[in-house]
């Protein structure tokens, strides 16, 4: 199980320990996080679970695919260097304690 802490827009910060494997956009909306809508199912076919990783945390993660990254342009949020699919990230003891800023809006 690992850690991970969703902040929402509103300054809501909530703390779920999540399986290893799942990806976060799961955990957000197994654990009725608010501001990642998932409307493809973690397939990497929308942007709706947009995310800013911690910066400090990028380097433990495996780099967007080429995919991610083509969806990222579709953000209704601002991109920035630290944005990610959150269905693209798998939780794993690697990313124990990691915390994802949510955007304002996914629509």
């Amino acid at each position: 199980m690992t850690h991970i802490t969703y902040i929402e827009a509103s300054g809501q910060s909530t703390t779920v320990d999540l399986p290893d494997g799942w990806n976060l956009m799961q955990g957000a909306i197994t654990n009725g996080i608010e501001g990642i809508l998932g409307e493809c199912g973690g397939s990497c076919a929308c942007a709706t679970c947009h995310c800013y990783v911690d910066e400090a945390r990028l380097s433990d993660l495996p780099p967007p695919s080429d995919t991610e990254r083509d969806m990222l342009s579709n953000a209704a949020a601002e991109r920035r260097p630290n944005s990610r699919l959150a269905c693209q990230i798998k939780a794993s003891p690697r990313l124990e304690g990691l915390m994802l800023q949510l955007p304002e809006t996914q629509e």
